[in-house]
């Protein structure tokens, strides 16, 4: 089941007694538990329980839910780091759970308490019972970073709830602008809706001014315009960024490391690693891997390091030149590539 339709069934008070959250998006994992904080009666942050399960063993998890609620309808517990549903090292785990106990117990779950899983994973171990029966038996709350349509699609209905429109290419500019990470577009959204009286249609206008565009953008936007022959585009992002304070030996720098990142990616794309892999073995955000892997424009791999020879020359000449630094780099962008 998609999350927007679990939140709405919350939302209605339609409340499972166990949930599973799964997936790496942080945000996502919050949000549902915000949910059911707020549709519980008598449910704050406060009176929230929670557990570590890395730290304590799912025996006493059981006992707190099967125990009577003193002022609650129903008490809402988290028990983080559900460690035993990935694959991993037995010999290395702190706790022994008994996986036993809790598959008995999912057949009975308490009516007093509402139980939520944490397994912040990507993948979990599929071939464990007890992944199996967990979802099986509870709502299970997938909570992977979104892409492409579903990103976009995202910050239409988010902006939605906010009382205000955006269509869907307002909302990939402003991805563009912010990245994927959906607490920063939350919050960008949040921001506008402020500034609009939460009623309206967001416009491209709109994000221009209120938004603060991601540095990496620019310097992707600035470096794929080039390496596509648009001189012109090339040229006229260039001085957007002179003007917003940008030094050329700083751009310099990061047109290098944008490129050096390109050859990174295309190397691991070729030894079989998916986005979320490349970003974390190259500690980049998973939104620059995605704009580079979707892009079809990328020059060869000689191309590339002919670029970088390049930079390092233009790097050379602005620290050791006395005159007009920004026509070094801007000669550097009306030479056509070979």
């Amino acid at each position: 089941m998609l999350v927007n339709a679990i939140w709405k069934k919350i939302n209605e008070g339609d409340i499972a007694p166990v949930y599973l959250l799964t997936g790496t998006e942080q945000f996502l994992m919050d949000m549902t538990i915000k949910r059911l904080i707020k549709a519980l009666p008598d449910t704050d942050a406060d009176t929230v329980i929670r557990f570590d399960l890395e730290e304590t063993p799912i025996e006493a998890v059981i006992e707190e839910a099967d125990t009577l609620p003193f002022l609650e309808e129903r008490k809402l517990i988290i028990a983080n780091n559900a460690s035993f549903l990935k694959a991993s090292d037995k010999s290395k785990e702190k706790v022994v759970h008994n996986i036993a106990m809790l598959e008995t117990w999912l057949d009975n779950p308490s009516p007093t308490a509402v139980l939520v899983f944490v397994a912040p994973y990507e993948k979990l171990d599929g071939r464990k019972k007890i992944t199996k029966t967990l979802q099986q038996k509870t709502v299970v709350v997938e909570t992977n970073a979104l892409t492409g349509r579903d990103l976009t699609t995202w910050v239409q209905q988010e902006a939605s709830t906010n009382g205000v429109k955006i269509n869907a290419e307002t909302a990939q500019i402003l991805v563009d602008y912010t990245g994927d990470s959906l607490l920063s577009l939350s919050s960008e959204l949040s921001k506008i809706t402020m500034y609009m009286n939460g009623a309206g249609e967001v416009t491209k206008e709109l994000i221009e001014l209120l938004v603060p565009r991601m540095p990496e953008m620019d310097v992707f936007r600035l470096t794929d315009a080039y390496m596509t022959g648009n001189v012109k585009e090339t040229i006229k992002i260039y001085h957007d960024l002179l003007r917003n304070g940008e030094e050329p030996i700083m751009l310099t720098s990061l047109i290098a490391g944008q490129i050096r990142l390109m050859i990174h990616v295309s190397t691991l794309v070729k030894k079989g690693y998916q986005q979320q892999q490349i970003a974390k073995t190259l500690s980049v955000h998973p939104y620059r891997v995605k704009l580079i892997m979707e892009n079809r424009r990328i020059p060869n791999m000689e191309r590339l390091l002919l670029i970088l020879k390049k930079l390092a020359h233009i790097d050379h000449q602005l620290k050791t030149t006395s005159g007009k630094r920004e026509r070094v780099l801007e000669i550097f962008f009306m030479e056509p590539m070979r």
